[in-house]
């Protein structure tokens, strides 16, 4: 049985890993008025008909911190990626030059930022529900043990276990959100 309740532990701690990294991933996505070729990720075009993801079919740089190029590998993708992110909630106008896609970061304002803190509010609030649903799995497994024959005892110190990891990880991802909204709220 200690080893079953070992196992629950271990699977609730790389479940808790995954959901800070997924939380982590999600906020690069959100600029902080620097330019950077991340901010495209998840970005799809229609190729030949078929989604695909940008970088899939243009290589982007950040010549400078203030502007992101993108150079389609197919000159008649420049169109398909201009409207994408146009279309996108980057909040940027591209322009298209004939040979690339180029975007400038305009400064953000104010009341940009806040926007900004908000989406990220966001992401760290989904990054917490899935800590909680990690602990909840957790949880409901070594219940199952318990039914299984498990002493109360050892199950009631697991709980304890996964209770403190699931406070440990949501420090984690308050510390994250501090970072962040600094970092997008400093001018």
């Amino acid at each position: 049985m200690e080893e079953e309740i070992g196992m629950y532990l271990d699977e609730a701690k790389d479940m808790m890993d995954k959901a800070i990294s997924h939380t982590e991933h999600e906020l690069q996505k959100i600029r902080a008025g620097k330019a950077s070729a991340s901010m495209l990720d998840g970005l799809m075009v229609s190729y030949y008909g078929a989604p695909t993801p940008i970088n899939q079919v243009a290589s982007a740089t950040t010549p400078d911190a203030h502007s992101v190029v993108i150079k389609p590998w197919e000159k008649n993708m420049l169109a398909e990626i201009e409207k994408a992110i146009r279309d996108s909630d980057l909040g940027v106008n591209p322009i298209n030059d004939g040979e690339q896609v180029r975007i400038n970061m305009p400064p953000l304002t104010e009341e940009r930022r806040r926007e900004l803190v908000k989406r990220v509010k966001g992401e760290i609030e989904k990054g917490k529900i899935s800590l909680r649903n990690a602990r909840k799995e957790t949880n409901d497994g070594l219940k199952k043990l318990l039914k299984d024959g498990a002493s109360e005892d050892a199950i009631k110190d697991a709980e304890a276990s996964v209770q403190d990891l699931t406070n440990k990880y949501t420090a984690k991802i308050d510390a994250i959100f501090v970072a962040k909204e600094k970092d997008i709220m400093t001018v």
